[in-house]
C-alpha cells in the first residue's frame, strides 16, 4: 500500500482524540482504514464508544474488529468523523469520493461536531483538481447529467469496474470529473449540486476541523485552526 506508513501514523494521531462515551464516524478509503484499525485496538483495551460507518466496507471492517455500531435512528449528533481526503488545498477545502463513498461521507461529516481529516503528504495540493472530482449521480439519464456536467468545463468519465459501471453504495453511479483545476471550488460546488440528477459531489467545502499530515519521514502535522 503505497504511503502506508504515513498514512498510519497520522490515522494513529488522529485517534487519540476519540474518548470514553463518544459517538464516533468511521470514514472511508486507505487512511480511513488505518483509523479503524486503531479504534478498533481501543475498543479492545476497553474504549466505551458507538459508532456509525461511512461505507458498507467500513462497517464490515468495524464489525471484524469488534466496535460498536449503532442504527442512524439512536444517533442524534455524531461526536467526532475520522476520514481521509484526496486532496486538501490550503484552505482546507477537501476533494474526496476516491473510494466510492463521498455522499455517505458528507452525510456523516454534515452532522459530526468535529471531522478530522487524515491525509498523508501526497494529498496536500496548492489547489484542488489534478484529482479527478467524483460526482454522484442517479443512473436514470446520467448520459444527459453527464453532458451539463460538461458544459462546466470539465470532463466526466463513467467510473467502470471490470469494465462494468461503478455502483456505490447508494445504487448510483459516479462520473470523474477532470477540471484541470477548480479555481473557486465552493461556486463550482453549487454549480455541479444545481444539476438536476447529480446527487452530490465530491468537494467538501469549509467541513474540516483538523488537518493530519503524516509524512515519509515519520513526522506529523496538526493543524488546529482554519486560516
Amino acid at each position: 500500500m503505497p504511503n502506508s506508513n504515513s498514512k498510519r501514523i497520522a490515522a494513529e494521531k488522529a485517534a487519540a482524540y476519540i474518548q470514553d462515551g463518544m459517538t464516533v464516524g468511521l470514514g472511508t478509503g486507505s487512511t480511513a482504514y488505518w483509523a479503524i484499525q486503531e479504534i478498533g485496538k481501543k475498543v479492545h483495551n476497553g474504549l466505551q464508544i458507538k459508532a456509525v460507518a461511512t461505507s458498507v466496507q467500513s462497517e464490515k471492517l468495524a464489525i471484524d474488529l469488534g466496535i460498536p455500531l449503532s442504527p442512524f435512528s439512536e444517533i442524534a449528533e455524531i461526536d467526532v468523523t475520522i476520514d481521509g481526503a484526496d486532496e486538501v488545498d490550503g484552505m482546507w477545502n477537501l476533494i474526496k469520493g476516491g473510494g466510492g463513498a463521498l455522499l455517505r461521507e458528507k452525510i456523516i461529516a454534515s452532522s459530526s461536531k468535529e471531522l478530522i481529516v487524515v491525509v498523508d503528504e501526497s494529498k496536500v495540493v496548492d489547489r484542488l483538481g489534478k484529482f479527478h472530482l467524483p460526482v454522484e449521480v442517479v443512473k436514470f439519464g446520467y448520459e444527459l447529467t453527464r453532458r451539463k456536467l460538461s458544459a462546466l468545463g470539465c470532463e466526466p468519465k463513467l467510473r467502470l469496474v471490470d469494465q462494468k459501471p461503478y455502483m456505490t453504495d447508494n445504487g448510483n453511479y459516479i462520473l470523474d470529473c477532470d477540471f484541470k483545476q477548480i479555481a473557486m471550488p465552493s461556486e463550482c460546488h453549487d454549480a455541479i449540486n444545481s444539476i438536476p440528477g447529480v446527487v452530490d459531489n465530491g468537494l467538501f467545502i469549509g467541513m474540516a476541523a483538523k488537518v493530519i499530515v503524516g509524512y515519509k519521514d515519520g513526522s506529523v502535522k496538526e493543524c488546529y485552526n482554519k486560516p
